[in-house]
């Protein structure tokens, strides 16, 4: 089983405990991770990848859906195990823990402490009361970055304040709170000493940012402050909410050489009805206009969205809705889950609920024809030259590997393909011509 991302860092102290973290879930949560173990690291604890030389194990959970809770509990009890051999303490942090935590105590023993998110301002006391140690701090709580070195995220705000009815994050999280600006300057200011050379902002809803300040939405206003630091070569927007997402944005971005016209937005589905059922704002019209907007402003732009097929209610004829959506739109990027259920949440008791066969067969028919829409956009940018950032080597293939500005670094939105005589740095950004395309993939030379 995939354990999500295991990190290690080898540094040693006196009298202190080796410590490794797993990390599941989004992005989001992937800051929260880097920001702990700088604090664990920040009272003298050795970090370490290796479960079996770990004294501690720290898990951040996932609990968005039912298949994210499920990855939680079996990481669990798989690092449970451990304490057959050098593991004395397990600690559960993150959604699961802050959603569940009674229940978790009750059934997991193994567990020595759940830590809620809301907790985390006490992380180092606690910390130290479950390990019996000091909380002495002994340098400065420093973010460890765990991705690429050349990439982090900067997370702007926390929680969400939408309140769609599928979905358990306002539960989790509580509403939208956006990171005041100076704050973010001050994290972007270390992110470039680090040598970040694509940032790339994240939030449940970035398209909201400083709305809870006065009503008025901030993003442009930071990213033009983001764009003006000399260090970063891309800056990306991921989670744009559709009806956030004004001409002045767009237009704003066009201006910024820096900001990639990367428009993530999650759109759940195709049909007014349903987008109604889910509590989600604008419609399908708006969004076409608004896709048609970018489409005229930007010469290579990505256009990528979600869908939740299966949702309570959703006929025959709401499916072919979403595929005619999908086809009049032909989003570049398409991710797509089947409905779950989520204790609390409006949705959970709603009539009309969509026998699992239906809902996977619709999640099969929609990907086979986002796949059909993918191969014919990619094969679109055969001839053209695109700027790649350099990420790694593919021995097999005998090829570099890569993304261009049309790819986020989550590892689903493809990866551009070099063929190179010579060699080639990793981290550096380089012009390559395009040759073939693959639904998901590109390959090219070196232009």
């Amino acid at each position: 089983m995939a354990l999500g991302r295991v990190f290690f860092e080898k540094l040693w102290y006196h009298e202190t405990m080796k410590i490794g973290f797993v990390s599941l879930g989004c992005a989001k949560n992937l800051v929260d991770s880097e920001e702990l173990m700088g604090r664990v690291r920040s009272l003298g604890h050795t970090l370490t990848g290796d479960v079996h030389e770990a004294e501690v194990i720290v898990i951040n959970t996932c609990g968005f859906i039912e298949s994210a809770k499920e990855e939680s509990i079996n990481t669990i009890l798989e690092m449970a195990e451990y304490k057959e051999e050098n593991l004395r303490y397990l600690i559960v942090c993150g959604c699961l823990s802050q959603r569940y935590k009674k229940e978790l105590e009750a059934e997991l023993p193994e567990v020595d402490r759940f830590i809620t998110i809301t907790e985390y301002p006490q992380f180092e006391d606690i910390l130290s009361e479950v390990l019996h140690t000091s909380n002495v701090v002994t340098k400065k709580a420093e973010r460890i970055l765990t991705t690429q070195p050349w990439t982090a995220y900067l997370r702007i705000g926390d929680g969400c304040s939408n309140r769609c009815t599928y979905c358990a994050i306002p539960l989790i999280r509580g509403p939208f709170s956006s990171v005041p600006e100076e704050d973010l300057i001050q994290e972007a200011e270390y992110l470039a000493s680090k040598g970040v050379k694509e940032l790339v902002l994240i939030a449940q809803d970035t398209t909201r940012y400083g709305y809870d300040w006065d009503g008025k939405l901030h993003l442009l206003s930071l990213l033009k402050k983001l764009n003006a630091m000399e260090a970063f070569h891309w800056i990306r927007v991921l989670y744009m909410y559709p009806d956030e997402i004004p001409e002045e944005l767009i237009y704003g971005m066009k201006e910024l050489d820096k900001v990639v016209p990367y428009f993530d937005i999650p759109m759940q589905h195709g049909s007014n009805k349903m987008l109604k059922l889910m509590n989600r704002r604008g419609t399908k019209e708006s969004v076409t206009k608004l896709c048609q907007l970018i489409r005229s402003n930007f010469k290579h732009s990505t256009l990528r969205t979600t869908m939740i097929v299966g949702f309570p209610q959703e006929t025959e004829e709401d499916f072919e809705e979403l595929l005619d959506f999908v086809k009049e739109n032909r989003w570049d990027r398409l991710g797509a889950f089947t409905y779950s259920k989520e204790e609390d949440t409006l949705a959970y008791d709603m009539e009309g609920q969509i026998d699992e066969d239906v809902k996977k067969e619709r999640l099969d028919r929609l990907m086979s024809l986002q796949q059909v829409i993918s191969q014919e956009n990619s094969e679109k940018l055969i001839g053209e030259t695109l700027e790649v950032l350099v990420e790694g080597y593919d021995a097999i293939k005998d090829l570099y590997r890569g993304r261009s500005k049309l790819s986020a670094p989550d590892g689903v939105d493809g990866i551009v393909y070099i063929r190179s005589s010579e060699g080639l740095t990793f981290g550096e950004f380089y012009n390559v011509k395009i040759l073939e395309a693959k639904a998901y993939d590109l390959v090219g030379e070196l232009a």
